[in-house]
């Protein structure tokens, strides 16, 4: 579909000299093995590598899934419908004829209890060929300044078995008053329900022969 680009390997701002690349493409992420993440590294690096500065934080986070690569891919790719497997989500809206190309917008209802009751969110870029998505937070009452997401999907084969790695990173602003490791902390939980439940949904539709 529409191949944007990313907006964190990409991304240049070379008027900052106190950024510089994260370096996840060095860590093993929790869940994966070695072999896995040697597999994995050209795209760590390409689409999973932010400039990070002084109150900023990153992670790059794993989630193992036993579904084939299009059957994950079917439901990340839906921008229009982040609760599918998103926690803490009570309704999304998009704009209609909605059209799914870089650029689109999506508002979210948060859940009450967390620090956050709207998000306005952009989508970044959409790469049905390569399974990347990324999206923004652009507006919303929330706590997570400048945030930016990037999701790949990708598929694995060997000895007859198939199953999937999702890789998912971001990078966002340190709220005043919070720590680094407090922000990272509760972006690290929430993308880690998120993609345990993505598991869970799709290795269900896989099960059930809903795959697409």
């Amino acid at each position: 579909m529409e191949k944007g680009e990313s907006s964190s390997s990409t991304e240049q701002d070379a008027s900052s000299d106190d950024k510089h690349p994260t370096r996840h493409h060095l860590t093993l992420p929790s869940g994966l093995t070695p072999d896995e993440f040697e597999t994995l590294k050209p795209s760590i690096t390409e689409h999973h590598t932010y400039l990070s500065g002084p109150g900023q934080c990153s992670t790059l986070l794993a989630q193992r899934i036993h579904a084939p690569p299009q059957t994950v891919w079917s439901v990340v790719r839906r921008f229009d419908k982040p609760h599918l497997y998103k926690h803490f989500i009570k309704s999304c809206s998009v704009k209609e004829p909605f059209n799914m190309t870089v650029g689109c917008t999506r508002e979210v209802n948060v859940i009450s209890g967390l620090p956050a009751a709207t998000s306005t969110e952009r989508l970044d870029m959409l790469d049905d060929d390569r399974h990347v998505t990324g999206f923004s937070i652009i507006g919303g009452e929330h706590r997570l300044r400048n945030y930016r997401s990037v999701t790949s999907v990708h598929g694995f084969e060997r000895d007859g078995e198939i199953w999937t790695v999702v890789l998912e990173s971001y990078i966002v602003d340190v709220p005043e008053g919070n720590t680094e490791e407090d922000t990272r902390l509760f972006a690290d939980t929430v993308v880690k329900l998120n993609l345990q439940k993505l598991a869970s949904l799709t290795e269900g539709m896989n099960r059930d022969g809903d795959g697409k």
